[in-house]
């Protein structure tokens, strides 16, 4: 089977996020199946313009603000013509209108919507621009199959007026072979961290604020903030601001390897996003047996189970996310029993399973299209 996916991003891309981790753990496994997977990209400074990753043939074109004109353009003149067996659409920014277009069988998948919640990440001007994109694409992409990984976004969908029948929770999943226990220690002064895209709307504001707090009882704390965004320099204007630079390291995007070797270090690591599809760094956390500290929100409340694999707090309560942090650096027992049950918890979560449940969609996606 021939299969090509549209998606703004891939995995190398330095502002990769949940959905190209999900892309290229579930698509990268069903190649080695024996498909041939191509993926549809824009491209990043010093990319190469084509290349082959985790069996996935990458082809990237195109600025990243304005790759959502080109993928139109790029199918009607060159993929139409190429006779792809399926298509699918990863919609995790501005849409790509796909359903108006394609005529092979499509398949959607969505980590959640965007909604007003743009507002919290863009200027006005351009959150206008993506909400209203989002609000119109809505109605054609209600005639195709979805796929999304948690609870909240299936519930977010059904509200929007998707089918139920049509839209399939299908659990993400973890490399165990890359996240676990490695043997590193924890380190020897509290450290807390943070793993993610360093954008607005991820409120990574607040956690600075937040360790402003805990420092006030804990002076030798360290922040440890893993990854890169265009959120950067304000953060670290911010961390200036708060008298905190010396106590706060900023990484910038790391290899997988060494972000497992971030999460063995930490005490407990944190999650303060407004707004979540998934929350794939609480399971890798938990896989390397890091407790969290997250807000309770859409897609992080799923991933964390209060007070038994990490604890939940009020979204924007900054002096209740330090409370929070600085019970699990008191308390070692409560930490260690978090970890405990968190370790198990990350082991439900496969990415050979959400492989082979995201081949059978695909084909029921290809039976209907061959009896229309």
């Amino acid at each position: 089977m021939r299969i090509l996916i549209f998606n703004w991003q891939d995995i190398k891309n330095p502002l990769a996020g949940g959905a190209e981790v999900h892309l290229h753990e579930v698509f990268g496994r069903i190649a080695r199946m024996g498909h041939d997977v191509t993926l549809f990209c824009s491209r990043f400074d010093n990319a190469p313009a084509s290349e082959e990753i985790s069996g996935i043939h990458v082809i990237r074109e195109g600025g990243r603000s304005l790759f959502n004109y080109l993928v139109p353009r790029k199918y009607l003149t060159a993929f139409k013509h190429q006779r792809f067996d399926l298509i699918v659409d990863d919609m995790n920014k501005i849409p790509f209108y796909t359903p108006f277009y394609v005529k092979e069988p499509l398949l959607g998948v969505t980590h959640h919507l965007f909604g007003k919640s743009i507002f919290l990440e863009a200027p006005f001007p351009v959150a206008s621009y993506v909400y209203l994109a989002e609000r119109a694409a809505l109605p054609m992409y209600k005639r195709i199959r979805f796929i999304v990984g948690s609870p909240s976004t299936h519930g977010e969908m059904l509200r929007a007026g998707f089918r139920e029948e049509r839209t399939h929770l299908i659990n993400y999943g973890v490399a165990h072979e890359v996240f676990k226990r490695t043997g590193i220690p924890t380190s020897r002064t509290p450290l807390i961290g943070m793993v993610g895209r360093l954008k607005k709307y991820k409120s990574i504001d607040h956690l600075l604020e937040a360790f402003v707090i805990v420092r006030q009882q804990f002076p030798d704390a360290k922040l440890l903030i893993v990854g890169d965004g265009d959120d950067k320099p304000r953060l670290v204007s911010l961390a200036r601001t708060f008298g905190i630079s010396d106590f706060v390291a900023f990484t910038g995007f790391v290899s997988e390897e060494e972000k497992v070797r971030c999460f063995n270090e930490m005490h407990v690591a944190v999650n303060t996003s407004a707004k979540e599809g998934w929350g794939l760094t609480v399971i890798e956390a938990n896989a390397c047996g890091t407790p969290t500290v997250s807000s309770n929100v859409q897609g992080l409340r799923d991933a964390v189970i209060d007070g038994e694999t990490g604890l939940l707090y009020e979204y924007g309560n900054r002096e209740q996310l330090a409370e929070k942090i600085l019970l699990l650096l008191r308390d070692e027992h409560l930490r260690e029993q978090l970890a405990s049950h968190a370790l198990q918890w990350a082991e439900k979560f496969d990415w050979n399973i959400a492989a082979e449940q995201t081949m059978e969609v695909i084909e029921r996606v290809q039976f209907e299209h061959r009896m229309t």
